[in-house]
């Protein structure tokens, strides 16, 4: 039989997301859609609540609680649900944690039905809920590479990230016109509906207990992990990175004020300005498939988060030229709008999303691939709590700044911030330019 001829001809490289982990791995593809059908619903309870508790309390403050009790339950429970996922079965642990979600969301539902106007336990509920999403989310993560091999492991991230942007604008629009159409009883029993979609996709995996050894959940298990991290530098700058760009390069919070000061039409403006991030998310996971040929991820990593950066001092520039005031005053009604600045706010948001999700398909990659599987868990945990932590760092970061300075200044300043400390953690940390997919090392 006669050797195959090697050529240099270039590998065709597909523009759309690449479909293969669904084709090649049923329990991914079952994962994935279960995941993608029972977050539209999570996405509509999470606008419901909010609704619901203004309705009920008429404080935006109450509101805002909701995140805020349920913050710290959520890092408690990702490093443990980390902790878990690494001294069980994971297919058990996401089950058990899925039962809980879906107890906790079905009880705000039969609250909803029998008219019950108690806004505490609407915070305890969707604090449960969130703890174990928290725990699903951790597990669901360390389950994925032993479903796909290590080459798929961009694609598995991508069409993640497809799916967390239909979710999160499909989900949040349905809950408005639902709520506003059938009510929050409705509402709420319509995602306890899709939750079964995730039970499904949770109960036909295969037993997956962790490769090389489990250690029982405490601070030991903790300390092991830590440890790790210390001595995975690779593993370490996915953090640290991510962190940079959150802190300084998330201007939501500013959405509402811009909306009535600077570009004008109110709510509205804010509605559009939140949908374009979400927007470019969601296109650079449709196309995609070019990512899944890049070997030096690393790299790849600090030129995405240079990209963001820069979208979100363009973001700052507009509204810093808005704030001259040379274009007329604005009003909340959309008629009164600065379209064209608008646009190009948007413009500049949505390549801060697209680039901030190229940044995240790489780093989860490089966790899924080079952490070893008994301490997947673990370290997934602690993405959880960086990924929690890190946008709230940045809406007090960007509060301040507005309190103290303007409204433009702190994504001007946040995203000349992260440009200069992403060139300098990058070029100091040689081993994260250098990594290779093709040998993945923590």
């Amino acid at each position: 039989m006669s050797e195959p001829v090697e050529t240099d001809a270039p590998i065709r490289k597909p523009i759309f997301a690449d479909l293969t982990p669904l084709r090649q791995s049923k329990p991914f593809a079952r994962l994935w859609a279960g995941g993608a059908i029972s977050g539209i619903g999570s996405q509509m309870t999470i606008v419901a609540i909010g609704l619901q508790i203004y309705d009920l309390t008429s404080s935006t403050l109450a509101v805002a609680l909701v995140a805020l009790f349920a913050l710290v339950p959520m890092v408690i429970f990702g490093l443990y649900g980390g902790m878990l996922a690494d001294a069980f079965d994971r297919r058990t642990v996401a089950l058990i944690a899925a039962i809980v979600a879906w107890t906790s969301t079905a009880t705000i539902a039969t609250l909803a039905w029998l008219q019950v106007e108690t806004v505490w336990p609407l915070y305890l509920l969707t604090t449960v809920n969130a703890v174990a999403s928290t725990v699903i989310g951790s597990t669901r993560a360390a389950i994925l590479p032993r479903l796909l091999p290590a080459s798929l492991l961009p694609a598995a991230s991508a069409l993640q990230g497809i799916s967390t942007g239909v979710m999160i604008t499909l989900g949040p629009a349905l809950a408005g016109v639902l709520v506003a159409t059938v009510g929050f009883g409705w509402t709420y029993s319509v995602d306890v509906l899709l939750f079964v979609a995730a039970f499904m996709g949770i109960a036909t995996l295969p037993h997956i207990v962790p490769e090389g050894g489990s250690q029982r959940p405490g601070l030991r298990s903790l300390a092991d992990g830590i440890r790790f991290l210390k001595s995975a530098p690779n593993v370490r700058m996915t953090f640290i990175v991510d962190i940079i760009a959150m802190t300084f390069g998330q201007p939501r919070v500013l959405y509402p004020a811009v909306g009535a000061l600077l570009l004008g039409g109110g709510a509205i403006t804010v509605g559009i300005l939140t949908a374009a991030f979400a927007v470019g998310a969601l296109l650079s996971s449709v196309f995609s498939g070019p990512l899944g040929h890049v070997r030096m991820q690393g790299r790849a990593i600090g030129r995405a988060i240079l990209a963001f950066g820069a979208s979100t001092l363009a973001f700052g520039l507009v509204l810093a030229v808005m704030a001259t005031g040379w274009f007329g005053p604005v009003s909340s009604a959309i008629a009164d709008a600065n379209v064209p600045a608008l646009v190009l706010a948007c413009v500049f948001l949505a390549a801060a999303g697209a680039s901030d999700n190229i940044s995240a398909i790489f780093r989860m990659t490089i966790l899924q691939a080079a952490v070893p599987d008994a301490m997947r868990g673990r370290i997934q945990g602690v993405f959880t709590v960086v990924v929690t932590g890190g946008p709230r760092l940045g809406d007090l970061f960007a509060g301040f700044l507005t309190a103290v300075a303007a409204l433009w200044f702190p994504p001007v300043l946040g995203g000349i911030v992260i440009m200069v400390a992403i060139l300098l953690v990058v070029r100091l940390q040689r081993s994260f330019r250098a990594y290779d997919a093709k040998n993945p090392t923590p």
